[in-house]
């Protein structure tokens, strides 16, 4: 019997306990949202036995605007899952880094650390989120395909959340599905999260990706590829734009090629993106075949909200993990490593919040969350924001790719910077200086 069922006579999270008849629609927790932060979120609860449902507004296997390059960060946690991430189950590895700028080409491997693996990997988003929401199933997560997730609903007396309206299926089903913990997994425009009065902070640095696939005979590359240089080549003068571009060979005849930019730049609002990528891409040579004939999808942006860009992280029973909590890192652009490790830290807490005897003993738990995410991320992220504050500049940014890029070993520490890959004990100088920078900046 699971344990929504054991306590459903009582009042476990110091909410009224469920007065309608028990059913499939009961749980120890929701999590709104099936994407990487979602079904990481489900699947470690469930590991920990409790009763988790997985509400997935889309159906498996469906489309989401990302890079596909995963940095070892994001593989240290499909270890954790039980992925199998071997070439032969369709994963692509790469090795590290080329970043190329200045009329610099600088190859740069993952560092070798204790803490992460030294590979990334590649794999289609459309293709990856389905394997991830499956290992939450297959670890006893109930998972709903085609839930489009409502209203929260709300505790009349604590203003608690304690379930949520939605509609289900092709027939739009009303259902009502309840329990006294709901995670908001639902990405960066996070309903959920606006419903409970949770909005974006404006003071948080915003960017925008855009992205289209290529055939091309650049396919098998086994480093990711960064282009340090966007223009703005529409005026008299040409502007850099705060930003990069990537090419990432998918190992299925296709590369992945976008551009990834900062709302710091004067730029950001009034450029059409997906005509700068355009123009980039014909500048590239003819024969990587990044030309419109080559074209194997339509070019598709998406937000990125980053630092922490919506607060609390948790309040009323909500705990928002991923891309709803603006989790994406300010540095690189980089989301599904933190929308998965998110997902981990909340079932955690969830998990410690559970064991506790008194409702006042799992909401001091509970209200560890926030914590933890500023203990773990707060430095780093505070000095991202002043990191794209600098590249907004386009002097700053013209000067540090002209220059940088000269210089190996400054963009090997770079590179751990922008990747947030260190040892967080022992690990070389470069370790030391990211770290103890973390450690001392405001964790806001």
């Amino acid at each position: 019997m699971s344990s929504a069922r054991r306590h459903a006579d009582s009042e476990p999270w110091g909410v009224p306990a469920v007065t309608e008849p028990l059913s499939e629609n009961t749980a120890d927790v929701i999590v709104v949202g099936a994407g990487p932060a979602g079904s990481t979120t489900a699947y470690h609860l469930a590991r920990a036995g409790l009763d988790v449902l997985l509400l997935e507004k889309t159906e498996f296997p469906r489309e989401k605007v990302c890079g596909d390059g995963l940095t070892p960060r994001a593989t240290k946690q499909l270890v954790a899952m039980g992925i199998d991430i071997s070439e032969e189950a369709g994963w692509l590895r790469n090795k590290g880094l080329r970043i190329i700028g200045g009329g610099v080409r600088l190859q740069l491997d993952w560092p070798d650390l204790a803490s992460f693996p030294d590979y990334g990997l590649v794999r289609k988003r459309d293709d990856f989120d389905e394997q991830l929401a499956r290992q939450a199933q297959k670890a006893g997560a109930r998972l709903y395909e085609r839930c489009n997730v409502g209203a929260p609903i709300l505790d009349d007396r604590t203003g608690r959340i304690i379930g949520v309206h939605a509609k289900l299926g092709e027939e739009k089903r009303e259902v009502t599905f309840r329990a006294p913990l709901v995670v908001a997994a639902d990405g960066n425009s996070t309903r959920l999260s606006l419903a409970m009065g949770l909005h974006r902070r404006e003071d948080r640095p915003m960017g925008v990706a855009v992205r289209t696939y290529f055939e091309s005979p650049r396919h098998d590359d086994d480093y990711l590829e960064s282009w340090l240089e966007l223009w703005d080549r529409r005026g008299p003068e040409d502007r850099l734009l705060p930003g990069y571009g990537w090419i990432f060979g998918m190992g299925d005849g296709t590369s992945n090629v976008g551009l990834g930019v900062l709302n710091t730049s004067d730029s950001f609002k009034e450029l059409d993106w997906r005509e700068v990528l355009k123009a980039w891409c014909a500048s590239m040579p003819e024969d990587w075949g990044y030309t419109p004939e080559n074209m194997t999808g339509p070019i598709r942006g998406a937000a990125l909200p980053m630092a922490f860009n919506r607060q609390p992280h948790y309040t009323k029973g909500l705990l928002l993990v991923g891309d709803a909590g603006g989790l994406v890192n300010p540095f690189n652009g980089e989301g599904i490593a933190y929308a998965m490790e998110s997902g981990q830290i909340a079932a955690e807490v969830i998990v410690q919040a559970h064991a506790r005897s008194t409702p006042a003993g799992r909401e001091m738990a509970l209200q560890r969350y926030p914590r933890v995410l500023k203990d773990t991320y707060g430095g780093y992220y505070t000095l991202g924001r002043a990191f794209v504050k600098l590249i907004g500049n386009p002097k700053v940014m013209k000067i540090a790719t002209q220059r940088g890029l000269t210089h190996p070993m400054l963009m090997k520490f770079t590179l751990k910077l922008l990747a947030n890959l260190t040892d967080p004990t022992g690990g070389d100088a470069m370790d030391r200086i990211i770290n103890g920078l973390s450690k001392v900046a405001p964790k806001a």
